[in-house]
């Protein structure tokens, strides 16, 4: 985790965002929607401008702010993103239309440990981003690595946890069986065979995963 004045210190540096993504940004504060922090979707826009994907794919939609904010980054791209909670999903679904985007940017609902299963058939993903339940993160990942082209990225978010992960001493007790599952996860990740991992202490944590060609 980023001490808080050098997390301050980059918010502040960030562009400013146009005024219908501050909007959807103060409405998820606003209704306690988790949304990725400013400094944490500054950073995987640029990983995908580095990148420039044909097709991304996320697990785990909310209202859409991050699949709006990763167009930006690849206005180009097709993105494909799944959400189980109904009320997320039809907000999102209104995010999206509000900003045109719903020629690229296809919103499924359910679970998405059955609906991955019904991708095998499709097109290969440049970039898959995780940010969903995250006791089933390992699952997640090991059911979306056969979407992933050679030389693909998976950017799974929160893999530090509020900080509880590197120190599980200090979590809550509701949190504690969550948090040993992303330490697994995390330590699972570092080593897999066929991926090299980076994990930045930026925001709550990003794990950077490169599937090797």
């Amino acid at each position: 985790m980023m001490k808080d004045n050098s997390m301050d210190y980059l918010v502040n540096m960030i562009p400013k965002r146009t005024s219908s993504i501050d909007l959807i940004e103060q409405g998820a504060k606003k209704d306690r929607v988790p949304i990725m922090e400013p400094v944490s979707m500054h950073f995987v826009q640029q990983i995908i401008r580095l990148k420039q994907p044909k097709r991304i794919l996320e697990i785990g939609t909310a209202i859409g702010y991050s699949a709006l904010r990763m167009l930006e980054a690849a206005p180009d791209a097709e993105i494909v993103t799944m959400e189980r909670d109904v009320q997320r999903y039809q907000e999102a679904i209104q995010n999206i239309r509000t900003h045109g985007a719903e020629k690229q940017i296809k919103i499924l609902l359910g679970d998405a440990l059955e609906m991955l299963k019904n991708l095998q058939n499709e097109a290969l993903f440049d970039v898959i981003f995780i940010d969903a339940a995250k006791s089933q993160y390992r699952r997640f990942f090991e059911l979306v690595t056969p979407l992933l082209a050679n030389e693909g990225i998976i950017i799974t978010d929160n893999v530090l946890f509020r900080g509880y992960v590197e120190n599980p001493h200090i979590a809550p007790s509701r949190y504690k069986k969550m948090v040993e599952k992303i330490n697994d996860y995390n330590y699972w990740l570092m080593q897999h065979p066929l991926f090299t991992t980076s994990i930045v202490p930026i925001g709550d944590g990003i794990a950077i995963s490169m599937k090797h060609s």
